[in-house]
């Protein structure tokens, strides 16, 4: 089969390469970022299924599939238009990086008109496949949160620093309006130091953790030992692909 036409697209998603493969090989993650009823045979020869939300459907037929690397399927849709049952070839190639994991897409078509019309069509569900992958990688987000707070409220800077290397890259980064550290070496003193010129104040979690593609929304309150709330502000998280936190900005008031 001829396919003259080649749509590319490369992006980095911040999940271990293991997860972000299992999104082409197990079916119920498979149907997770393309709809309900597609379903994927992972081997040589298996079935290709989607089945968009809007009812249009797509086949195809599992070419390659090297774990936990590389997947190429033949892709058309099932009324025949614009691509024919098996009339262009999909490509997936994934290698770890220091952010995650590098996806590249190759999609090859018989016509340049079609490829074009499948530019936008990728760019938006690739979107929706690194919410997915990553919505799992991170699934202990709430929890490493509420412990980085909760290090800041430990008297004890040993035990401080084991509660930090427990949820956040040696290197980490945190700004606020009162703070420029980088480290945890640098970040245990720098909150011992809050404790001392506000002492007994608690940061605790306000509501849900807002969660996009390894960055964290998290509102807070600041409350005094008595519980009567003396502040509150939200705080940015960024994650790497093993979880740890590598930045984290503090913002007061709201």
């Amino acid at each position: 089969m001829d396919l003259p036409y080649r749509l590319d697209r490369v992006v980095v998603i911040a999940a271990p390469q293991a997860i972000v493969f299992s999104f082409f090989t197990e079916p119920d993650r498979w149907a997770s970022w393309w709809g309900t009823g597609s379903t994927i045979d992972a081997r040589a020869g298996g079935r290709v299924f989607i089945r968009h939300p809007n009812g249009i459907e797509v086949s195809g037929e599992v070419i390659d599939v090297a774990p936990p690397d590389r997947i190429a399927f033949t892709y058309g849709f099932d009324t025949g238009a614009p691509i024919p049952r098996d009339g262009s070839t999909v490509t997936i190639q994934l290698t770890p990086t220091s952010h995650g994991t590098r996806l590249h897409l190759t999609h090859e078509f018989a016509e340049a008109g079609v490829r074009d019309e499948h530019q936008q069509g990728w760019r938006y569900q690739l979107s929706l496949f690194s919410n997915v992958a990553t919505d799992l990688a991170h699934a202990g987000a709430a929890a490493a949160v509420d412990a980085w707070f909760d290090a800041w409220a430990e008297p004890v800077a040993e035990a401080r620093g084991d509660r930090l290397r427990g949820i956040a890259a040696a290197d980490v980064r945190f700004r606020d309006r009162f703070a420029l550290v980088d480290g945890i070496a640098d970040l245990v003193p720098h909150i011992g130091a809050t404790q001392r010129f506000m002492p007994g104040l608690r940061l605790r979690r306000s509501g849900a953790v807002r969660h996009c593609q390894g960055t964290l929304l998290v509102d807070w309150t600041a409350s005094d030992p008595g519980g009567i709330e003396q502040g509150r502000g939200t705080n940015v998280f960024s994650l790497r692909a093993d979880g740890l936190m590598d930045a984290v900005v503090g913002f007061w008031g709201g």
